[in-house]
């Protein structure tokens, strides 16, 4: 794999290497949400953010938490196995759950660094609309499902669900940026999280 090699810049007072990050899935939403999500936490410091193909080892459309968290788990660690070289791996995992009779949308954080220190957290949820859920338990992804809904085009890589729903107020990266921040917690307060 070729990533861009971290530049040593040293201005006039020596400044701390680039961190390099790797998030387990080249979708530009989630490179971009991760990217976003270290600078809000890190405003100090400079990262270089890429992306690979990662297997989440999980189903294409996970169901619950349990198997969605271990979806983005998965592409943490396998982020880690594939480019051991990075600083941080990322796994970003988008799942649904059945309530009742309705089906509410969300998404897994993990986040692991080179001590084996490991971060998660959890978007907050929102219920899916009939239509996309149905096609969902039929046995589409939720992706397909808002792109035949929506007649829309690879949507998971633009605006997803909650943006097409909320017409554009909050968009997919933005969902996904201040899970990241969260999943970052025990980063940042890194004395509590030993």
């Amino acid at each position: 794999m070729a990533f861009p090699k971290r530049k040593n810049i040293q201005p006039e007072r020596q400044r701390e290497r680039e961190l390099l990050v790797v998030v387990g899935s080249k979708n530009p939403v989630k490179v971009q949400c991760t990217e976003n999500g270290f600078q809000r936490a890190f405003g100090e410091r400079h990262f270089i953010v890429e992306g690979l193909n990662i297997n989440s080892e999980v189903r294409d459309q996970p169901f619950g938490d349990k198997e969605t968290s271990l979806g983005a788990y998965n592409r943490a660690k396998n982020a880690k196995n594939t480019f051991p070289e990075a600083d941080y791996w990322v796994g970003i995992e988008g799942g649904v759950e059945e309530l009742n009779d309705e089906m509410a949308a969300y998404a897994w954080i993990t986040i692991m660094d080179r001590n084996g220190k490991v971060g998660k957290s959890k978007t907050a949820t929102f219920i899916l609309p009939g239509a996309i859920s149905k096609l969902i338990s039929s046995g589409m992804e939720l992706g397909e499902a808002d792109d035949k809904v929506f007649d829309r085009e690879n949507s998971k890589q633009g605006n997803g669900a909650v943006g097409m729903l909320t017409n554009g107020t909050i968009d997919r990266t933005e969902y996904y940026e201040q899970a990241v921040v969260l999943a970052l917690i025990p980063f940042i307060s890194e004395k509590l999280y030993k």
